[in-house]
């Protein structure tokens, strides 16, 4: 199973979308984080979930939060992604799938992919809440709530 609420995210590096390597402790334990993971660029789900988070990033932003969107994909894939959809969040090419395997997560499609999954993160770099849906545009409702109510530890989302 994935990490769990009031475990730790681990340190991690990835380079995003333009090719820079992110360091995970420059935003995880810094301020509230929302990282999702989602299978692949461009399918209709995944392009559906970044969208919503494009969407609704600025209200993320006003809470003093970050989004991270991951995936298995290469940096030059997460490129044209993020530039055909406008996305200016993060995103992180994870190809060898180091950091799937950081925070546990299960495989589809007969070890392919990974699973859609949402973690919101505390500033202090704990999991506050863990959305595992197949509906795409679910994840976003309940971040923008977890990262609301994050001050809080009793979190119903």
């Amino acid at each position: 199973m994935s990490l769990k609420v009031g475990e730790n995210v681990p340190y991690f590096e990835l380079k995003d979308q333009k090719g820079d390597l992110f360091k995970s402790d420059t935003v995880i334990g810094q301020k509230p984080a929302v990282v999702y993971f989602y299978p692949k660029d461009e399918t209709p789900g995944c392009t559906a979930e970044a969208c919503s988070f494009r969407d609704s990033y600025e209200d993320f932003k006003d809470l003093g939060a970050e989004v991270i969107g991951i995936s298995s994909d290469s940096i030059g894939s997460h490129k044209c992604f993020a530039q055909r959809h406008s996305l200016s969040f993060i995103l992180l090419a994870d190809t060898k799938k180091v950091v799937q395997r950081l925070f546990k997560l299960p495989k589809i499609l007969f070890g392919l992919y990974t699973k859609r999954i949402t973690f919101v993160i505390d500033q202090t770099g704990k999991v506050v809440y863990v959305h595992d849906s197949i509906l795409a545009t679910s994840h976003i409702k309940k971040a923008l709530k977890a990262i609301k109510n994050s001050s809080d530890k009793t979190i119903n989302v």
